[in-house]
């Protein structure tokens, strides 16, 4: 562990650093996911990860549950428009205790965030929320040419100031090869095995939908448990509804009672 002061004048302690991670680019696999709550947090943390990341707006819970795992505040894509409040987002996110900050906006947003010392994982490769752009949801560098564009991309992001990447859905080998000639640390999400993180969504992890994406595998059934509670919901209900009609709910056991000569006053004194 590490001895830190968060942005807050706090004495911390982190597992990583951003010095660390860059020392360890090339040299270790990292694994990364998502929390959002202090369940989730605390859940990757005793299970042995190594970061974690969430929406801005739940830093300081997620930090409840994991106050020493390096931390990424995400920044909403719309839901910090200017310039002012993406600055006003990130100091509040590190001030509640964030080790860095993600931001989908360009290499401008970078930049401005990069200033202030902030450390900055930006997203490249297909970006969900710009899928139009890119003729709906798919992998991005499937082609020389948009191999190449998106190294242009990665080589301008290092330049604005960033420090990690979230590289979604971008070929195994066109990612192992910007990994290696990129500074910025790699976090592959379905982009193979050669990011310098590994990362997956929680909920993919831990199986909580029915279905997920084609590059999420989930070591876990919580969505089959979600279900079994939800079928018991609806059966205590009804057997509760069905017992209480017939006389049956609540029964003597179940019921407070009063004494027989307390009882007698108490009718003796009605009028």
């Amino acid at each position: 562990m590490k001895r830190i002061y968060d942005w807050d004048a706090r004495p911390a302690r982190r597992n990583l650093t951003a010095a660390d991670l860059r020392l360890l680019k090339g040299k270790r696999k990292l694994v990364q996911t998502t929390a959002n709550s202090a369940e989730e947090a605390s859940a990757a943390s005793d299970a042995g990860l190594d970061m974690i990341m969430g929406n801005a707006h739940n830093t300081a819970d997620v930090r409840r549950g994991a106050p020493e795992m390096f931390f990424t505040a995400a920044l909403g894509l719309p839901d910090f428009p200017t310039e002012t409040d993406v600055l006003t987002a990130a100091f509040a996110a590190m001030k509640d205790g964030a080790d860095s900050v993600y931001t989908a906006r360009g290499p401008h947003i970078v930049e401005l965030l990069a200033r202030e010392a902030i450390p900055v994982m930006c997203h490249l490769g297909l970006v969900p929320r710009r899928s139009t752009w890119k003729g709906g949801l798919r992998a991005v560098g499937k082609t020389a040419d948009e191999a190449l564009e998106l190294w242009q991309d990665f080589r301008s992001m290092e330049s604005a100031g960033a420090f990690s990447v979230e590289a979604e859905v971008i070929p195994d080998r066109v990612m192992a090869e910007i990994t290696k000639r990129t500074a910025l640390i790699t976090c592959s999400l379905g982009s193979g095995p050669d990011g310098d993180v590994i990362y997956l969504f929680q909920n993919d992890i831990c199986g909580e939908q029915e279905q997920r994406p084609r590059h999420a595998r989930a070591f876990g059934n919580i969505y089959a448990l979600e279900q079994q509670i939800r079928t018991e919901r609806r059966r205590s209900l009804r057997a509760f509804a069905h017992t209480a009609r017939h006389g049956g709910f609540p029964s003597r056991s179940e019921t407070a009672v009063i004494d027989n000569s307390e009882f007698e006053r108490f009718l003796q004194s009605l009028p």
